[in-house]
């Protein structure tokens, strides 16, 4: 089974290396997309602390994950599916329901997030200690 998920993965943390590596156990071969700027920008509007070239190294050197790519759009996420071939399509519980419409391409799997741990959470952290 080949598995695909999605996330900016800014600050990397324990709850990103956990979703990822439940993801992983779940087929042979894990691809990851990696949120770009642009697209976090426009979800958050904020940038993300560390740039997407990072945020892609970061990820790729992780030994679960076997292929990562610039995800550019949310709107692109069934032509992502098709293009790796992916069999299941994993995501967040904050993301539950958002891509059920995807299941006539693949097994949509939403996985509970780490409690007490966001990036969020961290640069609010950071900011109160400066």
């Amino acid at each position: 089974m080949r598995i695909i998920t999605f996330g900016t993965f800014d600050m990397f943390h324990i709850g990103h290396l956990n979703i990822i590596e439940r993801a992983r156990e779940l087929g042979e071969h894990l691809t990851v997309g990696v949120s770009s700027d642009a697209l976090n920008f426009s979800k958050k509007q904020r940038y993300p602390i560390c740039n997407e070239r990072d945020r892609m190294r970061i990820v790729k050197a992780l030994a679960c994950v076997d292929e990562v790519f610039l995800e550019e759009s949310l709107e692109l996420k069934a032509e992502y599916i098709e293009a790796h071939q992916a069999d299941i399509l994993v995501m967040g519980d904050d993301w539950q329901g958002k891509f059920d419409h995807l299941k006539p391409l693949c097994q949509v799997i939403y996985l509970p997030r780490t409690p007490a741990i966001s990036t969020t959470q961290l640069i609010e952290v950071v900011r109160e200690i400066r």
